[in-house]
């Protein structure tokens, strides 16, 4: 999981550097995902141990705070369902940059949680 961790990372450096870009370099809060990238690259990276107990720590520090993202920006996903019908929104890229980055982290928690219970099997 360590290494899908590090991937979901480096996704979400590149959304976020991809819709500074092609925003204009306007809004630095297109940066948020680059923040949560870096945070999921440093756990990913913390949690590639042979050390159980070590991994684990890490492993659910990197879900918690995809979680946390994932909760921040879930009701972008249904502003971009609106946003897809039609209606109107000051600045669509933005909701569309925050329903991408909250449709990679539910991704990722999820495939994290199944992990985890998965683990959890194993070992009992």
């Amino acid at each position: 999981m360590a290494k899908i961790t590090v991937f979901f990372g480096i996704l979400l450096i590149l959304l976020g550097g991809a819709s500074f870009v092609l925003t204009g370099h306007k809004f630095p809060t297109s940066l948020i995902p680059v923040a949560f990238g870096i945070l999921l690259i440093v756990f990913g990276r913390l949690a590639e141990t042979p050390e159980t107990r070590r991994r684990m720590l890490f492993m659910h520090i990197a879900v918690t705070v995809g979680l946390l993202g994932f909760l921040a920006t879930a009701s972008s996903l249904f502003s971009a369902v609106q946003l897809f019908k039609g209606k109107l929104f000051p600045y669509p890229a933005a909701i569309e940059e925050k329903a991408a980055m909250s449709l990679l982290l539910l991704i990722y928690v999820v495939l994290c949680v199944r992990s985890f219970i998965a683990a959890r099997r194993t070992r009992v």
